[in-house]
This record gives structure tokens, C-alpha cells and sequence, in this order.
């Protein structure tokens, strides 16, 4: 099943029909280890909703007070695009050995109102000259650290702040609408399966500038393994997301510009839409 968060309620789809509930505790909703069920249960006494009635809703960023941190060089193409972008400044080695460690590499990434829902815009620092989309698998994972579901994550990266040196991280990734997530939550009730795809498209002005995709059976750490550092010393009173890294990277000649428009699908959930400002 599909949750939706919008400006009224929440939004139940079971993949044949829709349901609307005025239930306002986002937080409260999601952050439940048994959703799958509660899900199930919940459709039985909420009201139905026509495809014309969700149409004209606002759909917003699935998040509330949950925080929203990522994983690092979890496939192989970013850690070689990092070992490109730092190799200059002489952190390069650095993304190499954070790729075969034991520990993996995860950030703070943006608080709720730094992010971005389907179809608002995405930003890109005004200090810096090389700029791309991080097309992400996105985990929901509840206050327990448990993984019971998925959307689609952007994470918007500064390729050449990071480049210059890696201690830069935080610049390079949080700022303002430096992160997309949405435009759902799946909750399967199962892991994913390994063949499902991450698909990314950039337009600039209605021209296709580039597009790939990777499956997440590439990724190089198992899910559980990212939640279970992240829950080791913080806490996430309403559970939290996590971005798992990415293995799309554009060309190194390819920039974000104003006004390119972002896509980010991913099997199953659904597609993930942004307009750089």
C-alpha cells in the first residue's frame, strides 16, 4: 500500500482504489511497526476517494518531524565519481577505504522544512559551480529501527564543494530544499526485491540532458545494516528517513542550471518530481 500525505488528511491507496482520512497525526500515523496491518485494518472504516477527488489535492512531502539522514558511497559509481571529484585536493583515497570498510559513511541531511515534496522546487547553492541530483531509495524506518517503508529521495549534492575538500560534506549537502523526498510512502510489507529499478531523468528545457538507471541489487550494504549504525547512539522519537546512497551519477561535464526539470522513479512507489529554482 501507497500513504500520502496532503494538505487535509492522509491518503491510503491499495493499488485499486483510494481512501481519505482527516487523521492529522502524521507522525503519530507512520511511526508504527505493525503499519502494514494497521493499514489493512484502516481501510475498512475510512471513506473512499475518487481519482478526480485525489487529483486535485496538494500532495506534500511525507515528513513531519522525522529527520532525514543519508548513507555515502554505497555503490560503486559514486565512490568512483568521488575519488574523481576530490582527487585534486587529496581526499580521493579517502571515498575509496569508506567503500570497503566495515563502517559505513552516513550524514544529517535536512530537517522538515528543508525539504522538498513531488512537484515543488529544488534548490542549488549559489556558491557553487557544479551541481547534481542524487536519485536515492529512501527507507522510512520507525522510532524502533525498524524498516517498514520506502519513497523516492533526491539529494541534492554540490560536487564542487565536497571536491574541494571532503570536510565540506555538510555544505555540499544541507541547505535550504537540498533534499526531495515523496511522492508516498510504500509499505510492501516485504523487503524490496533486489531487481527493483532507480530510473533518473533531467530536462532542460524539454531537451532530455540525461537519463539512467541502476538496480538496487548494486548497492553494496544491506538496508538493515545502514538503519541498524544509524540507530546505534541517536534516537528518532517519530522515526526517521534514510537515503541509501546513490549509483547514478552524471557526466562530469553535466551542471544542474535554474529552471531543469528532475525525475526520479523507482519500481513500485512511484515517481518523484522537482524544478530546480
Amino acid at each position: 500500500m501507497k500513504i500520502y500525505k496532503v494538505e487535509n488528511g492522509i491518503v491510503i491507496s491499495n493499488n485499486e482504489n483510494l481512501f481519505f482520512s482527516a487523521n492529522a497525526d502524521w507522525d503519530g500515523f507512520i511511526n508504527r511497526d505493525n503499519l502494514p496491518e494497521i493499514l489493512a485494518a484502516e481501510l475498512k472504516s475510512i471513506k473512499p476517494l475518487t481519482d478526480q477527488e485525489f487529483q486535485q489535492m496538494k500532495i506534500l512531502a511525507p515528513i513531519g518531524q522525522q529527520e532525514v539522514w543519508a548513507a555515502g558511497v554505497t555503490y560503486l559509481r559514486s565512490r568512483d565519481a568521488r575519488m574523481e571529484e576530490s582527487k585534486a585536493a587529496g581526499g580521493g583515497n579517502f571515498y575509496d577505504k569508506v567503500y570497503e570498510a566495515d563502517r559505513p559513511e552516513l550524514f544529517f541531511k535536512a530537517t522538515a522544512h528543508r525539504v522538498a515534496g513531488t512537484n515543488d522546487n529544488v534548490r542549488i547553492r549559489k556558491d557553487s559551480k557544479w551541481d547534481v541530483p542524487e536519485p536515492e531509495l529512501t527507507l522510512f524506518i520507525t522510532s524502533t529501527g525498524k524498516i517498514t517503508g520506502y519513497t523516492v529521495g533526491n539529494d541534492m549534492s554540490s560536487r564542487s564543494i565536497e571536491g574541494e575538500n571532503p570536510l565540506y560534506l555538510p555544505q555540499a549537502k544541507t541547505y535550504d530544499k537540498s533534499a526531495a523526498i515523496g511522492p508516498c510512502i510504500y509499505v510492501p510489507g516485504k523487503p524490496l526485491p533486489p531487481e527493483t529499478k532507480i530510473s533518473l531523468e533531467i530536462k532542460r528545457n524539454e531537451v532530455m540532458m540525461f537519463s539512467s538507471s541502476i538496480a538496487i541489487s548494486q548497492i553494496k550494504r544491506k538496508l538493515e545494516e545502514l538503519a541498524a549504525y544509524l540507530f546505534r547512539e541517536c534516537s528518532f522519537p517519530y522515526g526517521c528517513f534514510l537515503m541509501t546512497g546513490t549509483g547514478i551519477v552524471p557526466p562530469n561535464d553535466f551542471t544542474l542550471q535554474s529552471a531543469d526539470e528532475i525525475s526520479i522513479a523507482i519500481d513500485g512507489i512511484g515517481v518523484l518530481r522537482n524544478v530546480v529554482e
